[in-house]
């Protein structure tokens, strides 16, 4: 396999991956907001904010991209094409898998608005805790673009 190949699989994964999980979250606390806007219509301020947080995800693929590019040139070394191939799986694979699980967090906080308890704070802080994964797999993606070699 040819290491631009490779590469590109990398940015492949890293994009499509994230976006893929974000659209999985927003589509689960969506689902919610459905919902919880027959019960509680007067909360959709807290639901928009809490139904867009896993969109983030699909953000750090890009900027994976993005911190990636300019290291894809036709000339790409075999090493730098599989730090660029890892890079891809780790923020690809913590991009979707937290998305969904962020998705799920906040879908239960909005059917507690929805049912009128008081869950906007708790929720956002417990959304946290998967969107960390999130950014922990851009930091290492940063972290490998600043050691790849130009």
């Amino acid at each position: 396999m040819e290491p631009i190949l490779l590469a590109y699989l990398g940015i492949a994964f890293m994009t499509g991956l994230t976006f893929i999980g974000s659209s999985y979250g927003v589509t689960i606390t969506g689902n919610a907001v459905v919902g919880a806007m027959k019960k509680n219509p007067d909360a959709l301020g807290s639901y928009i904010g809490l139904s867009a947080l896993p969109s983030s995800q699909g953000l750090y693929g890009f900027v994976g991209y993005f911190m990636m590019q300019p290291f894809v040139t036709a000339d790409i070394s075999l090493l730098n094409a599989i730090a660029i191939f890892a890079a891809g799986l780790v923020l690809g694979f913590s991009g979707l898998i937290s998305a969904i699980r962020q998705g799920q967090v906040c879908a239960n906080g909005i059917a507690a608005i929805g049912a009128g308890h008081n869950a906007f704070g708790s929720t956002m802080v417990m959304a946290v805790f998967p969107e960390l994964y999130a950014i922990l797999g851009l930091l290492v993606t940063i972290l490998i673009s600043t050691s790849l070699s130009a």
